[in-house]
């Protein structure tokens, strides 16, 4: 594996209250990164230890609840609840050849729409409110964690496209985000099964197969335990090797995913990655994915369209793309149709 420091490192301290200038450094710091590795590790993003705590406290409780009691509130047509492990198997990976689930089970929260929300009222995919376990201050403890990292990705996503240099109307694709908030743990199935990250890899067995994210931004935290692998640059037509991203305490590792890739025309990298959890331990960890409206048609950007070139890609609905690839990946969407 490489070493670490493969892996950037960003300070984000501009974002609040940085000027002008600051934001302009952070925003060429950004695209360096985005267009060559795909992820990088963030610092000084204003979200304190003590409120990432207690979410990895409130997952840990509730993955430590009577599977009776976890499946009271499974997932929903509207994509929030809880998922068990082996009901989800990433069927459209580019990347591997996938045949088993992946091994983690997971508590899936999503921006929190009131019935009478106009989104609601419209029918829009995938609105509506979440479900909530029977469990003492958990929806306090997940939320307030849940708008502190909506309101970091909107600064963040804002950033991005000043590095593209996009008109600032594009930022109205956010005025409603798609907000997804996944509280994750995985099982070591390594220990359980004495095998390797290349045996494991090799058998088509994952914690999280590899894959692109489909959105835009996801912000993760992760806990000590280890597991997630980044896929570096291809070389010479030959695929990239794995790095291990270990957590760096006060950190967020922060990826592009699929739609930010198409907007820009490719010119931001949506990285693979994968985890393989062989560490003897359960490993936790809390990514938060950061979408337009499912609303917003997306086709690349006039400013990342070179004179002469045509766009690498064509115009998506976003909710339509969102409603193929969760049927297709989720045992619960397929129960629905």
């Amino acid at each position: 594996m490489k070493k670490v420091d493969s892996i950037p490192v960003i300070d984000v301290g501009a974002l609040d209250p940085g000027g002008e200038a600051e934001l302009d450094d952070l925003a060429r710091e950004f695209y360096r990164v985005y267009s060559t590795v795909g992820f990088s590790y963030i610092v000084n993003h204003g979200v304190s230890d003590e409120l990432i705590q207690r979410v990895f406290a409130a997952s840990a409780r509730f993955h430590g609840l009577p599977i009776e009691e976890k499946l009271k509130v499974e997932l929903d047509c509207n994509h929030r609840g809880y998922i068990p492990i082996n009901t989800s198997t990433d069927v459209n990976s580019k990347l591997a050849e996938v045949n088993h689930p992946n091994q983690s089970a997971s508590f899936m929260v999503m921006r929190e729409d009131d019935p009478d929300a106009a989104v609601v009222k419209a029918g829009c995919y995938l609105a509506g409110r979440n479900q909530w376990p029977e469990l003492l201050s958990f929806r306090e403890e997940v939320m307030a964690y849940n708008n502190a990292m909506s309101a970091l990705a909107q600064k963040l996503v804002r950033v991005v496209f000043r590095a593209l240099g996009a008109d600032t109307q594009v930022m109205n694709a956010f005025d409603t985000p798609t907000t997804w908030l996944r509280l994750l743990h995985y099982p070591s199935i390594g220990a359980q099964r004495d095998n390797s990250v290349e045996d494991l890899a090799s058998e088509g067995v994952y914690g999280s197969a590899p894959h692109t994210d489909f959105g835009c931004l996801t912000l993760l935290a992760q806990d000590e335990v280890g597991g997630l692998q980044v896929q570096a640059p291809a070389k010479e037509g030959e695929a990239g090797d794995w790095i291990d991203v270990p957590r760096i305490p006060g950190s967020f590792v922060v990826n592009v995913g699929d739609m930010l890739h198409r907007w820009s025309n490719g010119l931001l990298r949506s990285t693979p990655h994968r985890v393989i959890n062989v560490s003897g331990k359960a490993r936790y960890s809390c990514p938060f994915f950061f979408d337009p409206s499912v609303a917003t048609n997306i086709a690349p950007l006039d400013c990342c369209i070179e004179d002469g070139h045509e766009a690498l890609f064509s115009s998506i609905n976003f909710g339509e793309f969102l409603r193929s690839e969760l049927e297709a990946g989720y045992d619960h969407h397929k129960e629905k149709n």
